[in-house]
């Protein structure tokens, strides 16, 4: 059965572009090592809720905008691999110690894939 990572962070109105890279960089090395897909999506319509939300739950302010990304795996050792892969890989080191987000706001985690149409 096949995998996901996923993520939600907030991030800087002003340090898109920086992200973007980050991204695009990050996505080369996943998909070389296997990933299935790497996906990330810029929040358009993302409203701050009374209780419950996106922007809330990464504590997201007037000028951060709200990402919502996920990789997609073979399986969840096929992820295990791969990520112990792409964290060891130096091409990331620079990105890893100075990302364009506050990665102490970042939601993550790793899903079993229940139903896929």
């Amino acid at each position: 059965m096949s995998y996901v990572d996923g993520f939600v962070v907030a991030v800087p109105k002003d340090k898109i572009e920086a992200y973007k890279a980050l991204a695009r960089k990050g996505g080369e090395v996943w998909r070389e090592y296997g990933a299935l897909s790497y996906v990330e999506a810029i929040g358009d319509d993302v409203p701050y809720g009374e209780l419950t939300s996106f922007p809330r739950a990464v504590q997201a302010t007037e000028d951060e905008v709200v990402v919502f990304s996920w990789i997609t795996y073979e399986s969840r050792e096929s992820r295990d691999a791969i990520m112990a892969k792409v964290m060891a890989d130096p091409r990331l080191e620079h990105e890893m110690k100075n990302m364009p987000f506050d990665g102490k706001r970042m939601i993550y985690g790793g899903f079993k894939i229940a139903v896929a149409l």
